[in-house]
């Protein structure tokens, strides 16, 4: 709830406070999650090698908690110097390092209390987990909202400093029952000492596996150290192929929003829904999904469990991204549609996004559950949190990468006539097309995705 609440009052905060510009605190603000979810690689770093998990998850937490309660502000209609600008971003991203660090940290934690064997209770952890995450992110797309819009940004962040004060507390009570897992010393030194002794070996072996246990020559390195390389090397494949999924959801998560602006969004002749709450659509629908999912899996489960692998994780996430191309063929259809109906002077309904809302919801439900699981359970035992963060890892870059196929699709399409996305008006632009890219390249994604998993 803290990060969506800060992300939401960051771009007041540095439009009204800092005095920047609109698009560039747009930006700053996407770095800015963007980042938080590429720096959960180093909180897993952190908190495999140095500290236990608990003990990372009170250092960050304490970072976040100590730099929410810093705001400064230049002089009224001026931007800030170059120093205050130094140290707005120095605070930023220390902050984003601060969430970062939690969110490498705190599932991992949480799956070490469980009983490793039982799988059933590691995979409803993780769903539950979820599930807080989007209880979350709702309070923060209506009730922080709605403090912002009416009360300021200033009460906003108080708020979040006492919500993340509660939970430090509630959380650090539990220190006499938690279980804990020793750190083990770096794993990326361990990873590149392998390496570099398996890439001097000169034979040419057919399995890439094999070759790596080349590096036992080295009475230095131990064979456990060659397994671990292997099976994290293993995990990459996996995770690159869940890369794409993610670019549907940051480019929903944007132009769902502009085409909400020119849809007819009212549902009686004395309400109509605020553009900002479009946000708790796709969070409304994870909430739901989560639950019925559990209830599924409890009332059949039993029944398949012995015969298939539905209920797996490499399944589940396979089956997410699945849904994730359906979602992008759904939402070029609506496009095409509403697009067609504003060019004959007809708004259509916002309702319309509904339908991408929900596919994409279950996808995201399934492919992000099912990673945290995937690669808790298939980590070393030296790794957990550093593998786990790859699941964050994933959709970090699928907002970075998203904005790169916005540009190259831009690029590409102006040579041919116009640009698909140019300009600020959707009545103009193609974002049908766009879409209808997104799922063509999705399915590709889940085809390979196929291909890795079977082969893992």
């Amino acid at each position: 709830m803290v990060f969506l609440s800060n992300a939401i009052n960051f771009v007041a905060y540095f439009q009204k406070s800092m005095h920047y510009p609109s698009a560039k605190s747009a930006n700053m603000v996407t770095n800015f999650m963007g980042t938080s979810f590429l720096l959960t690689i180093f909180g897993g770093f952190i908190s495999d090698s140095f500290f236990t998990r608990f003990t990372t998850f009170i250092i960050f937490c304490m970072v976040e908690l100590l730099l929410n309660t810093r705001q400064f502000q230049p002089a009224i209609g001026r931007r800030p110097s170059r120093a205050q600008a130094a140290i707005l971003y120095t605070g930023l991203y220390a902050m984003a390092t601060g969430v970062g660090g939690i969110k490498a940290s705190l599932p991992a934690h949480g799956a070490d209390q469980l009983d490793r064997n039982n799988q059933r209770s590691i995979s409803a952890f993780f769903n539950w987990y979820f599930f807080s995450l989007c209880t979350g992110g709702l309070v923060a797309a209506t009730v922080m909202v709605w403090v912002e819009e009416n009360e300021g940004w200033k009460w906003s962040f108080k708020i979040s400093v006492v919500a993340l004060t509660l939970a430090l507390c509630i959380f650090a009570s539990g220190f006499p029952i938690y279980r804990y897992k020793p750190p083990s010393g770096s794993p990326v030194a361990r990873i590149f000492k392998v390496e570099h002794s398996f890439s001097n070996a000169c034979a040419i072996i057919d399995s890439f596996m094999q070759y790596m246990d080349r590096a036992l020559i080295d009475d230095t390195i131990s064979t456990s150290e060659v397994e671990e390389t292997k099976t994290f090397l293993g995990l990459l494949p996996i995770f690159a192929s869940t890369i794409m999924m993610n670019c549907c959801l940051a480019q929903l998560q944007t132009f769902s929003v502009q085409q909400g602006l020119l849809m007819n969004k009212t549902i009686s002749h004395n309400f109509t829904i605020p553009t900002q709450s479009l946000s708790v659509f796709p969070l409304t629908i994870m909430l739901a999904s989560i639950p019925l999912y559990e209830r599924f899996v409890r009332l059949f489960g039993h029944k398949f469990s012995s015969n298939t692998k539905i209920f797996q994780p490499l399944c589940r996430i396979g089956l997410g991204l699945a849904l994730a191309s359906g979602s992008m063929a759904v939402a070029a259809a609506v496009e095409a549609k509403r697009r067609e109906a504003a060019q004959n002077n007809v708004s259509s309904s916002v309702f319309w996004l509904g339908w991408q809302y929900l596919l994409l919801g279950v996808s995201d439900m399934l492919t992000l559950g099912g990673m945290l699981e995937f690669f808790y359970v298939e980590a070393p035992d030296r790794m957990r949190s550093i593998c786990t963060a790859l699941s964050w890892c994933s959709t970090s870059m699928g907002y970075f990468i998203s904005s790169a196929l916005v540009g190259i699709s831009n690029a590409v399409s102006g040579r041919f006539g116009r640009e698909w996305l140019g300009g600020n008006d959707l009545n103009h632009a193609r974002l049908d097309l766009f879409y209808a890219l997104l799922c063509v390249l999705n399915f590709i994604n889940f085809l390979n995705y196929v291909y890795w998993a079977k082969r893992y």
